[in-house]
């Protein structure tokens, strides 16, 4: 697959709310994950990503989400995804909005890097 069709198809998969498929279908398994703040920035691995996913499932109760692109360029694309989260812990309610950047080698993600 290109990385246009990867884009395209990841972006599909997240607007579906299926991003642990998209994650098992795309990531390499040796996939670095880098989060612009936050105690652990840099995940490495599928086992990682999936702890990171359950974390984010755990602490945010999900209203909404909107994924906009692919952006493609080459070997990368751009996606933004726009939520509207409660923490479970506090019942603050607000938006969270990021951009990911991601790196695609041999038709496997092997890099995302979050933007916020």
């Amino acid at each position: 697959m290109t990385t246009k069709e990867i884009a395209l198809d990841l972006v599909e998969l997240c607007r579906e709310g299926k991003n642990e498929v998209a994650i098992e279908k795309y990531y390499s398994p040796n996939i670095v994950s880098i989060e612009a703040d936050g105690p652990q920035r840099e995940t490495v691995g599928l086992e990682g990503i999936a702890g990171k996913n359950a974390w984010f499932f755990n602490t945010y109760e999900i209203h909404g989400a909107v994924t906009s692109g692919p952006y493609v360029h080459d070997d990368a694309f751009i996606v933004h995804f726009n939520y509207d989260v409660t923490e479970k812990a506090t019942g603050n309610r607000f938006p969270m909005i990021e951009a990911a950047h991601y790196t695609v080698e041999d038709g496997k993600i092997v890099r995302e890097l979050f933007f916020y």
